[in-house]
């Protein structure tokens, strides 16, 4: 069987919006890394974008397929079902998290992913540890700023 890069990703908030952080699992061969970060102040489907980012920026290699498991339907379908290019040619107007959109897609152009949905809290073992890593860091004391996370705005003062 040919040798691939499998990740498996999960982001978390402690309310939505709230403190929040990603978790990572990396695999190749018998080789397994894992990733994570807390935010201050984020989404879920901010933290959820920004595992898939992190995940492809830690790679080294374009020499082999990745397929990357999420449970994360708004990225999985964003992907699979064309609508990031739809996005991408309206500049994203309209839509949230452009920033991390627009980091992602050079990552998804450079190793040309293969995305799979599964279903989060399921028992999928790889799932349940990256959404463990990820409330992990959402509730540590090392927490950074999302610089691109833009609180919806109030409609009156």
């Amino acid at each position: 069987m040919a040798k691939k890069i499998i990740i498996y990703t999960d982001g978390a908030a402690q309310g939505n919006p709230g403190p929040g952080g990603y978790g990572v699992v990396l695999k190749f061969g018998d080789q397994e890394k894992e990733l994570s970060q807390g935010y201050k102040h984020t989404t879920n489907n901010r933290m959820e974008l920004l595992a898939v980012i992190k995940a492809l920026e830690a790679l080294k290699s374009t020499d082999y397929p990745v397929e990357i498991y999420s449970d994360s339907k708004y990225v999985v379908d964003a992907i699979n079902k064309g609508w990031l290019r739809a996005w991408q040619k309206t500049g994203f107007k309209k839509k949230k998290n452009p920033d991390l959109w627009q980091q992602l897609i050079p990552l998804l152009n450079k190793y040309k992913p293969r995305f799979h949905w599964v279903k989060g809290h399921a028992g999928h073992a790889e799932n349940e540890r990256c959404d463990k890593l990820a409330v992990k860091a959402a509730q540590s004391n090392n927490l950074l700023e999302d610089k691109g996370f833009k609180p919806d705005l109030p409609l009156f003062d």
